[in-house]
């Protein structure tokens, strides 16, 4: 434990991150937007021109619209239909088959335990703006989906989404038999559990640290049924010319791993360098190049993360600071003032405010 985060200086305040042009997703996941909207009564093609946007995107499942963009769709729809739970239903019509390559790529995977990591590996193909991740503990495993961009609205919207994709992806590569332990939610309990209850049917966990799916960590050794080998090793082909042409700079990958880093105590320089298999030194060097440094990511990262801790969850100041490893809360009130201006508790009265 610190008693206090070593970063900006006390008069540098480090504002919410502006969107970035390149934090997009592939439509796949989000196609049933204009379903979804027709079957709670509200016309696609009115809700989709509010935000910009026409039903004809959808049509293509690799089409690609901005991280941010996405989430203000969610936000709006939710508004519009008065459906607190519209991701949700959003994801539950996704799965493996709404990843294009990536998809098909973890289908053909020889085991259950592969074709996650081969998720995890290459999902920044399909979306940047969030990653997921797998976690092995003792006898259980936990798929998780956190958000690290900026200035995203509807984070709760969003993540029950993930969770529902995830609980898809995980029963088809499992088969039908499969049920997990646990699912978690990174936001408040709703006011109306049926939806959620009734679709995944086991306990459910909510101001959670992340949003995530966990079960047996024996089924990571179960054969993925229908699998080839020959189409994977094509399938891979593609996958790695994709990712030479878009590969994303050393910022953006660092930003993605930081998400799970920070929660996990695993965010030294040394240990990030370590991942991407270089010195300190030269991980430092390189992100003075794209303009930014270790120690503001890490910043930024922590910035995020407390925010969608107090915008969508009733975790109090004490818990925060421990889940971002402050000895006490007011160690992170100061870093919290610090980065925004403000106190954590006028920062979540405010926004509550402004959500209501």
């Amino acid at each position: 434990m610190r008693s206090e985060k070593q970063g900006l200086s006390e008069s540098e305040e480090l504002t919410v991150r502006k969107p970035r042009e390149d934090a997009s997703v592939r439509i796949g996941a989000a196609r049933a937007v204009p379903a979804v909207l027709r079957s709670l009564g509200a016309n696609p093609a009115e809700v989709l021109a509010e935000v910009g946007l026409v039903p004809e995107l959808f049509d293509n499942p690799d089409s690609r619209i901005s991280f941010v963009l996405r989430s203000r769709l969610f936000k709006h729809c939710v508004d519009r239909t008065g459906c607190q739970h519209f991701g949700f239903l959003v994801g539950q019509q996704a799965g493996l088959h709404s990843l294009g390559l990536v998809g098909l790529l973890v289908q053909h995977s020889p085991e259950v335990g592969n074709a996650l990591r081969s998720l995890v590996r290459c999902l920044h193909l399909h979306v940047r703006g969030a990653v997921t991740n797998l976690a092995v503990c003792d006898h259980t495993a936990m798929l998780s989906y956190s958000i690290y961009e900026g200035q995203v609205e509807a984070t709760d919207q969003v993540g029950d989404g993930a969770v529902a994709v995830m609980f898809n992806i995980l029963r088809t590569l499992c088969g039908p038999d499969w049920k997990p332990v646990e699912v978690q939610f990174a936001h408040r309990k709703p006011d109306d559990l049926r939806p959620f209850q009734q679709f995944f049917r086991v306990p459910m966990r909510f101001d959670a640290e992340q949003n995530g799916v966990v079960f047996t960590a024996d089924w990571l050794d179960r054969p993925v049924a229908g699998a080839d080998a020959e189409l994977r090793s094509l399938l891979q082909q593609q996958i790695d010319a994709l990712e030479a042409a878009h590969g994303g700079d050393l910022r953006e990958q660092v930003r993605a791993v930081l998400r799970t880093a920070l929660l996990t105590d695993h965010a030294r320089a040394d240990q990030i360098a370590e991942l991407f298999s270089m010195h300190t030194r030269t991980m430092s060097r390189r992100l003075n190049d794209c303009g930014t440094s270790f120690q503001r990511l890490v910043d930024e990262g922590r910035f995020e993360i407390a925010r969608q801790f107090l915008e969508n969850t009733d975790a109090d100041i004490q818990q925060i600071a421990v889940t971002l490893e402050y000895a006490d809360a007011s160690a992170f009130t100061r870093a919290f003032r610090r980065w925004s201006g403000t106190t954590p508790s006028r920062w979540r009265a405010q926004k509550g405010r402004a959500n209501q």
